[in-house]
């Protein structure tokens, strides 16, 4: 998992050459509607990306990582299909219903059913490099949504840029980043620890969450500012040493947002003295959140070393597997 995460640089800039010469059709309707359908690893990044694009996207984005579909996609709908490996069990069935719905249908995997159905029915794909955990190639999923939705005409190619700058900062940035994780590592050890953040920052903190359970075998759990304020701010009441809180903090962060961020900390520290800022680091948006992501999978990684876990394992995801392809 070390050599995986370390490799995200070269993973985003090779995903930026497969994004380029990929060759796809132009729309057949106008696109009044998008749904990003993926599931862990491979889903993830839909949520990340949809977020990155709201202020510029003409069209409702949504996400999906359920077996089912929202009713109202139909001909005008883009139903974007992530699987890593082509073969996750939801997404093949939500991928079935919108070509039931005459969705226009593009796809990104790495092979198995999703492939051999987008070959099949002529629907655009792009195919990704496989072999490896869907969590580990993020940067190969990622950034083919960026040029999806660049090709459909939802946003424009200033998206390049900006992964070469996540690119130029964390290789540059490699030793501090280090550093940090090995600090952040440190002091999450042994603890339960909640990932919060301004919302548009959501998608970065579940990965983290998601790195945190398979990469870790930790639980944890995540909010969001403004909304964890009018619930969650409520059921902090015990003291609880066990307890981090790790905020993921942009100085770019609307200035309420951040006035709620250190109000709030004033009561976390009543009740655990574990409460530690995260900043990120870059110019521009998809940058920052790179960064983010990079820092964030070094930290998944040092606390499996430090609970002596292996990091690739993921046994009881197997095990669920073989057991619901019994049935």
């Amino acid at each position: 998992m070390k050599v995986l995460i370390d490799d995200l640089s070269s993973q985003l800039t090779d995903a930026l050459e497969i994004g380029k010469n990929s060759s796809l059709s132009p729309a057949s309707q106008p696109i009044k509607n998008i749904l990003i359908s993926g599931l862990g690893g491979s889903g993830i990044g839909g949520k990340i990306v949809s977020q990155l694009v709201e202020n510029e996207a003409p069209v409702p984005i949504s996400t999906n990582n359920n077996y089912f579909i929202p009713a109202y996609i139909d001909e005008n709908s883009l139903v974007i299909i992530s699987s890593y490996s082509g073969n996750t069990e939801e997404t093949l069935s939500a991928m079935n219903l919108a070509i039931e719905n005459k969705a226009q249908i593009a796809c990104i995997t790495s092979g198995g059913e999703v492939l051999d159905k987008a070959k099949e029915l002529g629907l655009n794909h792009i195919v990704i490099p496989g072999g490896m955990p869907p969590r580990a190639c993020l940067g190969y999923s990622m950034t083919q949504l960026f040029f999806l939705l660049n090709h459909y005409g939802i946003i424009n190619d200033e998206f390049e840029a900006q992964i070469q700058e996540g690119v130029q900062l964390i290789t540059e940035g490699k030793n501090n980043i280090l550093e940090e994780a090995a600090s952040i590592a440190e002091v999450l050890n042994g603890k339960t620890t909640a990932i919060y953040c301004s919302a548009q920052y959501e998608g970065v903190a579940i990965r983290f969450r998601q790195q945190l359970n398979e990469n870790s075998k930790m639980l944890c759990w995540h909010h969001v500012f403004p909304e964890l304020n009018h619930n969650e701010l409520v059921g902090w009441r015990q003291k609880d040493d066990s307890r981090a809180i790790l905020l993921l903090r942009d100085p770019k962060d609307f200035d309420r947002i951040q006035r709620r961020m250190e109000i709030s900390k004033e009561v976390f520290r009543k009740y655990t003295p574990h409460v530690y800022d995260l900043w990120c680091k870059g110019r521009t948006s998809i940058a920052k959140s790179i960064y983010f992501i990079h820092l964030c999978d070094w930290v998944s990684c040092l606390l499996a070393e430090k609970n002596n876990m292996d990091a690739m394992e993921i046994d009881v995801i197997n095990m669920l597997k073989s057991e619901l392809g019994k049935s």
